[in-house]
């Protein structure tokens, strides 16, 4: 009825799997872990950057004083990172021009 041999044999890599999956490297080559999201020169994504102006709308801390911090805009001023697929081949459909 059942091959106790198979299911050894499945149990055994069942048990590899799991063991790769839980303790292997995941998401890092050479270290560095692997970067999910396009960003800019300055490090803010394509979501910070205005479309049509291409301006940073980020704020980051500048340190004006020893433990004296301000906010100030981003001084990127065009979004240099990689552009999205959608933009090579498809118009923008929002908001309709018609």
């Amino acid at each position: 009825m059942f091959d106790p041999i198979s299911l050894a044999v499945g149990a055994a890599i069942l048990g590899a799997g799991w063991a790769v999956g839980r303790y292997g490297h995941r998401g890092s080559v050479g270290g560095k872990a692997l970067q999910s999201v396009a960003k800019c020169g300055c490090g803010h994504d394509l979501a910070i950057h205005d479309p049509q102006a291409g301006a940073c709308h980020a704020e980051e801390r500048r340190s004006i004083a020893p433990a004296t911090w301000e906010w100030v805009r981003c001084p990127c001023r065009r979004y240099t990172g990689p552009l999205p697929v959608e933009d090579y081949f498809t118009r923008p459909m929002l908001p309709p021009t018609d």
